[in-house]
């Protein structure tokens, strides 16, 4: 028993070892509302780079967690990069969370709001001494939302994850074929046309209220007037495109679009990961996995990081 006592302790951290990340709640108001985000920082006597993590679409929040799913996805990704040394802020988008007070009414989110919330906390972060090099990482919608921030953030680096490389009114095309009746899918399409002029519809047939109500057509308008490719080509920090084979919302053919807008970006296809960052099968059983936090992230999305942080000197080799 003693044996066993003594074996325990030589194997169990010590106080200060697993004392080694900061975990603290920050506060940002924007003049427009109070976002709130989670900063993750590990112990370091000297600044450390911190990554700006921005969620996707819709009710996403910070974790990665919306009503359809909690796989807390940059949650993960978070606790991943401060073991390679990298300081993380992930924070609910305004409307979303704790920062549902920022717009209670969905009628008032655009892009331009999500831009200009990005680059509110990037100035906070580039102000803080605790940090120096700004990572810009950006999941699904989140990476388009990162690349328009990106030339006025001061960023040293953009890290896009599964975002598209088509105009999101293309995406949403591309979902919808073959999922609806053939009336709900001209329908469909007749929206998405008038949303792409600009123009909103108060009549929407029920079985579409979900994805086209009233209160969501001007930020569909918004988002659709931007073209994630475009936003991808006037980036000029290094940048790493990260894309999942197994991925069925985003595909391999956006990441290459994204590379072709940025020939000088680094582009890494992560064998099996899907779009939730987890390793899964190529079939729709892998919806599961959107609503299961325990499943580890896929080892290469940061091992990919990891290399490319090194690779632009903002990871020292021996991080």
């Amino acid at each position: 028993m003693r044996a066993l006592l003594i074996l325990l302790l030589l194997t169990m951290p010590s106080l200060s070892q697993a004392q080694t990340l900061l975990n603290q709640t920050l506060n940002l108001d924007t003049g427009n509302g109070v976002l709130q985000g989670s900063l993750l920082l590990p112990k370091s006597e000297q600044p450390v780079p911190v990554a700006l993590l921005i969620a996707g679409s819709g009710p996403t929040d910070r974790n990665g967690n919306n009503p359809a799913g909690h796989n807390d996805s940059l949650k993960r990704l978070a606790q991943g990069l401060a073991r390679q040394g990298v300081a993380s802020l992930r924070y609910d988008k305004r409307g979303v969370g704790a920062s549902l007070a920022a717009a209670p009414n969905e009628r008032d989110l655009s892009v331009d709001a999500y831009v200009s919330d990005a680059l509110a906390w990037s100035t906070r972060l580039k102000g803080d001494p605790r940090f120096s090099e700004l990572i810009l990482v950006g999941h699904s919608e989140g990476a388009l939302i990162a690349s328009l921030a990106a030339p006025k953030s001061g960023a040293a680096a953009l890290i896009s994850i599964a975002g598209s490389g088509r105009p999101i009114d293309e995406v949403l095309r591309a979902q919808l074929q073959g999922r609806l009746p053939p009336a709900l899918l001209a329908t469909s399409q007749f929206l998405i046309d008038e949303l792409k002029a600009g123009r909103a519809h108060a009549e929407v047939p029920e079985p579409l209220q979900v994805l086209f109500r009233p209160s969501v057509q001007p930020y569909l308008i918004s988002l659709f007037a931007y073209d994630p490719a475009a936003a991808f080509a006037a980036v000029d920090v290094p940048a790493l495109i990260l894309q999942g084979r197994h991925d069925i919302q985003v595909g391999v053919e956006d990441a290459e679009a994204l590379q072709r807008a940025k020939p000088d970006a680094r582009l890494a296809l992560i064998d099996g990961m899907n779009h939730v960052l987890r390793i899964v099968p190529a079939s729709a059983a892998q919806l599961a996995s959107y609503d299961d936090p325990n499943l580890p992230l896929a080892r290469g999305v940061l091992e990919h990081i990891q290399h490319f942080l090194r690779a632009n000197g903002i990871l020292p080799a021996s991080s």
